[in-house]
């Protein structure tokens, strides 16, 4: 292996910085270029969609271009105009069912009000598109050619841009059910939505940063955000790490060449991998719980119970957590190992052994970093699983349990936990809309260090 010069990977945030100014540069520039060369024609475009392409006979696209527009300025007339300023707003009449009166519901304003954003945007796109494609059909003309036919155009649409044509519908499906549903929550977490205005359909305000001042100033809050944030943190490191490690080492395990029967010994832990693991965590919440098998031996052998699970368990739910998450993702992770480590370089350890290395030099110096390169992404995807791991104390400890100095949680809630508990049994959506943007900046931040200071990113030539 050589040694890879890194300073080529160094400010990596300057550098996207000045390669995201330098596209968009890009970009004005051209469009200057064509606002100072166009002609009368390609003018034309840029007051009416259409009508540029119009006078060069294009009929087909001219008349397309030209219904987006008239739709669009429909749609603003009709409906978009007022769910735009309804996102401002959030509504202006107030709801009143004794008299008949139905208001305004500001969650729907909202979500109506960004979706109207969007489809300005998305006009935007094709208004530019147009005056592109008006610009390129006087290039062609200036130089004696013949503007592209309607059959032209469709063979481009087949060849050049098939994929626009394929990715189109997953792009709007994508924006529908995952970009928009994530704007919206970003956007309630700046809002007074929750509590009594969810029952009462009172109309919902804009309140700036109150949700997150209140997570960090109001005792309440803050006292239980803080301790449930120092506990994610660690558990996520505890997690990944245990699972990580537990998984390589039993991979190294199996594929010595003196353990006999390997399909054997593979094949357990891939049916723990198998089982769906809701019912995996529902059994160990029976095997530990007051009564249970555990329980029952531990009474015979030390003469009394042992408390797991119950409000009072503290450390040892969070312990019993560790060990069942590590029970549900080694078997993954032992997969993965193994086929990695079934690509490694045998000369490597034979010129190891040769000048005298250990087996634990050779796995420090050799074994280890190549898994490291080779599995960073799947390390990072293993921490913000388990940074989010939703389900492991909800089955195991349920969540009703509610820990003295905590508000609405338990001693062994994760971030996403007590989100739930806010959100869907108490009804503070805002508050919760502000955890998850919180949750999503930490995740975020951590994965993108990790990952711009791995062998993975800064030695991506080390092992090709």
């Amino acid at each position: 292996m050589q040694a890879v010069d890194t300073s080529k990977k160094e400010n990596i945030f300057v550098r996207k910085y000045h390669s995201f100014v330098a596209y968009w540069q890009k970009k004005w520039e051209g469009l200057k270029v064509i606002l100072t060369h166009a002609n009368s024609k390609t003018a034309l475009s840029l007051g009416f969609m259409g009508l540029g392409q119009m006078c060069y006979k294009k009929w087909h696209k001219g008349i397309i271009y030209l219904l987006v527009q008239i739709l669009y300025i429909l749609y603003i007339a009709l409906r978009g105009g007022h769910d735009f300023v309804n996102l401002f707003t959030l509504g202006t009449v107030q709801s009143d069912p004794a008299n008949g009166v139905v208001g305004d519901n500001s969650i729907v304003c909202l979500i109506m009000g960004v979706l109207s954003v969007f489809i300005t945007i998305l006009y935007v796109a094709v208004y530019i598109s147009n005056v592109k494609d008006a610009y390129n059909t006087q290039l062609r003309v200036e130089a004696g050619l013949k503007p592209l036919t309607f059959k032209d155009d469709v063979k481009e649409l087949l060849n050049q841009k098939f994929y626009i044509l394929v990715l189109l519908l997953p792009v709007i499906g994508v924006f529908v059910f995952n970009i928009l549903p994530i704007i919206v929550m970003i956007l309630i977490a700046f809002t007074n939505y929750g509590g009594a205005i969810v029952n009462s359909g009172a109309l919902v305000d804009w309140v700036g940063i109150s949700n997150f001042r209140d997570l960090i100033a109001l005792s309440e809050l803050s006292n239980t955000f803080f301790k449930i944030l120092g506990w994610n943190i660690l558990w996520a490191v505890m997690s990944t790490a245990l699972n990580y490690f537990a998984s390589l080492a039993l991979a190294l395990l199996i594929n010595k060449k003196a353990v006999k029967g390997k399909v054997f010994w593979r094949a357990f832990p891939i049916i723990a991998y198998a089982v769906p693991g809701f019912i995996t965590l529902l059994g160990f919440k029976f095997m530990f719980s007051f009564g249970g098998p555990i329980n029952q031996i531990l009474a015979d052998t030390i003469g009394h119970e042992v408390d797991f699970l119950s409000v009072d368990a503290h450390w040892n739910a969070r312990f019993l957590g560790l060990f069942v998450n590590a029970w549900i993702a080694i078997p993954s992770g032992m997969l993965l190992a193994t086929g990695i480590l079934s690509n490694m370089r045998t000369d490597l350890y034979e010129a190891a052994s040769m000048h005298g290395a250990s087996s634990f030099r050779q796995f420090r110096s050799i074994t280890l970093p190549y898994v490291v390169f080779s599995t960073t992404p799947v390390i990072i995807n293993q921490f913000i699983g388990n940074f989010n791991n939703f389900g492991i104390f909800y089955f195991l400890r349920g969540s009703s349990l509610v820990t003295e100095g905590y508000f609405q949680a338990s001693d062994s809630d994760l971030l996403i936990n007590w989100l739930y508990n806010l959100s869907i049994n108490r009804q503070y959506y805002s508050i919760g809309a502000a955890i998850s943007l919180i949750i999503f900046l930490i995740t975020s931040a951590i994965s993108l260090v990790v990952y711009v200071t791995s062998p993975a990113y800064r030695q991506e030539d080390t092992y090709k």
